[in-house]
């Protein structure tokens, strides 16, 4: 019996020091997860801190001016169409925005040119040109950029629809 025991008191003293390690390592695993989550916490708390001190800074540098808006005198033509068939018109009221007051000054002594070149364009159109929304935008798209050509080199932001009418 004398020779078990000092086997039995080595297995004890093997099967303490097994949980003890591994209780020691979830101890260690925890303490650096719990820092790693504090951390981030407060890591992202003082980012987005500076990020918000950041904005409020810069909003007060920054002072946007509202758009400034040029009247096209109101069109009317006829549309496009097949021999024979009824003979539809289009009635439009522009405006044009631009960014600048100057702008204005430079742009409005070319505004018969302006009408001339929205004229000749809506001239050739067909109802079917004008349906729909992506028909609009494409309308929009095609007469800023013949606005920028005949006013360059002034530049007008975008066009502006107040009234569309097709009779």
């Amino acid at each position: 019996m004398a020779d078990n025991e000092p086997e039995g008191g080595a297995a004890t003293e093997a099967a303490e020091a097994a949980p003890s390690k591994k209780g020691k390592l979830k101890l260690i695993i925890a303490a650096v997860g719990f820092f790693v989550i504090v951390g981030g916490g407060v890591g992202g708390w003082l980012l987005m801190s500076k990020k918000g001190h950041g904005d409020e800074h810069k909003q007060a540098e920054v002072h946007v001016k509202p758009p400034v808006y040029v009247e096209v005198p109101e069109i009317m033509v006829n549309l496009v169409g097949l021999p024979g068939e009824r003979v539809q018109y289009l009635k439009v009221k522009i405006v044009l925005e631009v960014k600048e007051d100057k702008q204005v000054e430079a742009i409005k002594p070319n505004m018969p040119r302006v009408s001339d070149i929205f004229q000749t364009y809506l001239r050739e159109l067909r109802v079917g040109d004008l349906n729909g929304s992506a028909g609009l935008f494409r309308l929009k798209e095609e007469l800023t950029r013949r606005v920028n050509v005949a006013v360059a080199p002034q530049q007008v932001s975008a066009v502006l629809f107040k009234e569309i009418v097709v009779q």
